[in-house]
């Protein structure tokens, strides 16, 4: 039987505009919001915080290493001093686990580590408070910033809202490439954000389902923000390599809308749930890449897709057999993480064939696209017009007072599936049930000596050296496990003691540090 529960987490690629100065430089400013937020809660930040002992971001699932030597500087995110402008790459570990840093131009908010669908929503949600508490911080500066929560700049440049599952290594990468190509070119028409204009640039008129279907490239490969692919080939697992591997994904947008969050993340899932138990449709695209696209462009939602043995199908169609494959394998009873993601699935597939339009409270393209209709239908506005780029940026700002989206969301027009009050909590409080509450609990009570962090490392200042505490399994360093043993720690000793850490060494060491998932 397979689930919607799984090791998940989300990465938000903030757009950045500083209101004074529109030349201003993006990584300059990206800092600034990672500093202006980190500052205040008296949190680390610094270039060097963030812990690439042990990431490979060379590493392809296809099984090799790209040369280095053929890599573009910004595939070297291990390696800080070889990107541009490293000056400005400020890291930061949150008190609720995640990670606040500059990637390339952008500010990004990578949520700890969540165990369901639910969870991943509310700790998604809880990075746009850390956003607007950053805008907030700089306002009355000289250099006012303001973030956006999308994924373009309809200039030309795309920005990423990536999604991070984790799955069994011993299903063959082949195998998820198949299964989750078809899935992922219609998965759009279910959590697509909605842009205003056709092509990279948006240069021809139009609206379209996804905000970032046209600056994909490529059906499968290592690169992330050259030559897109639909599947990512990057082989970091940020756990144990020999059970686990990480499944990045880069093809997804900037959701706002909770339940469109919900069913991305959860239907995702679900998927791979299916193509661990050999159990996914099958479906041999002919042009993936080019039906990415169509897709896209389609807002009847009846584009033919072409397959490889020369028969058509649709979007809906796909996701139709999709769902009903993970009806069929869940069992019957279902528990209730799965059950709520299949029902809302099942609900959004059969209101996008009557009318995309009774899902203007679910779904971010739809509630923008009505958006716009009514604006265009009441000042007669063609596509092209600047006044509906403006409100496709101004739907996405991060501003409740200025955002449409939260405008919209507050006056009951988009359902909201999160507490308030916990999406708050969780801005500085770690989901209990995975290894990010160690990490949370370490920045909250033990920071001092804290010298470098990441999703599997914790690294500690004793004296002259150095202790890495490595936490290879995120199902261990849980509220459960270590909360008790935990309870009467007050030092960095105390909690190297309570965890079992007797040995002493420099990063890079050839013998291990003991493993926290041993105690």
């Amino acid at each position: 039987m397979i689930s919607a529960k799984r090791i998940m987490g989300a990465e938000t690629e903030f757009g950045i505009w500083q209101q004074n100065n529109p030349h201003a430089n993006p990584m300059r400013d990206s800092a600034r919001v990672v500093d202006a937020y980190a500052g205040p809660r008296g949190l680390k930040s610094s270039q060097n915080f963030w812990d690439f002992f042990s990431e490979t971001p060379l590493a392809d699932a296809r099984g090799f290493l790209m040369n280095i030597q053929d890599a573009d500087p910004s595939q070297l995110t291990n390696i800080p001093q070889a990107q541009p402008e490293a000056q400005y790459l400020a890291n930061v570990v949150l008190e609720n686990g995640a990670r606040l840093y500059v990637d390339h131009a952008h500010p990004e908010y990578s949520s700890p580590e969540v165990t369901n669908p639910r969870d991943l929503l509310v700790w998604d949600r809880a990075g746009d408070l850390v956003a607007l508490g950053a805008v907030r911080n700089l306002a009355n500066t000289t250099e006012p910033v303001n973030l956006y929560k999308n994924n373009t700049d309809s200039k030309g440049a795309s920005y990423g809202a990536h999604e991070n599952y984790l799955v069994d290594r011993s299903v063959p990468f082949d195998a998820i490439v198949a299964g989750l190509t078809p899935f992922f070119i219609t998965r759009q028409i279910l959590c697509g954000a909605g842009r205003v204009g056709i092509g990279t640039a948006g240069q021809y008129p139009g609206y379209q389902i996804s905000s970032r279907a046209d600056f994909f490239e490529a059906e499968v490969g290592l690169e992330t923000t050259l030559r897109r692919p639909i599947i990512n080939t990057r082989d970091e697992p940020h756990a144990d390599p020999e059970l686990y591997r990480r499944l990045h994904v880069i093809i997804g947008d900037a959701t706002l809308a909770e339940p469109a969050t919900l069913v991305r993340f959860g239907s995702t899932a679900l998927v791979l749930g299916l193509i661990e138990s050999g159990l996914a449709p099958a479906f041999d695209i002919a042009e993936p890449v080019a039906e990415l696209q169509n897709v896209s462009h389609d807002l009847t939602l009846s584009h033919r897709i072409g397959l490889s043995d020369g028969t058509t199908t649709s979007a809906l169609e796909i996701q139709r057999a999709y769902l009903s494959a993970a009806q069929a394998a869940v069992g019957p009873e279902p528990d209730t993480a799965t059950a709520e993601v299949l029902d809302l699935w099942e609900d959004f597939l059969d209101k996008l064939a009557r009318d995309p339009m009774e899902l203007a409270d679910s779904i971010d393209w739809v509630a923008k696209w009505r958006l716009l209709e009514q604006y265009r239908k009441r000042d007669n506005l063609p596509w092209n017009s600047p006044k509906l780029a403006l409100i496709d940026v101004q739907y996405h700002d991060v501003r409740p007072e200025k955002g449409l989206f939260y405008k919209l969301e507050a006056a009951g027009a988009i359902r909201r599936l999160s507490d308030p009050a916990a999406v708050e909590r969780a801005v500085v409080v770690p989901p209990p049930d995975t290894r990010a509450w160690l990490r949370g609990t370490v920045v909250e009570r033990f920071a001092e000596d804290l010298r470098s962090a990441s999703w599997d490392s914790l690294v500690f200042s004793r004296g002259q050296s150095l202790v890495r505490v490595p936490m290879k399994y995120p199902l261990k360093g849980t509220r459960e496990l270590l909360a008790e043993r935990l309870a009467d720690a007050r030092t960095t000793e105390d909690l190297l003691t309570a965890l079992g850490i007797t040995r002493l060494d420099t990063p890079g060491a050839d013998a291990p540090v003991r493993d926290t998932s041993e105690v």
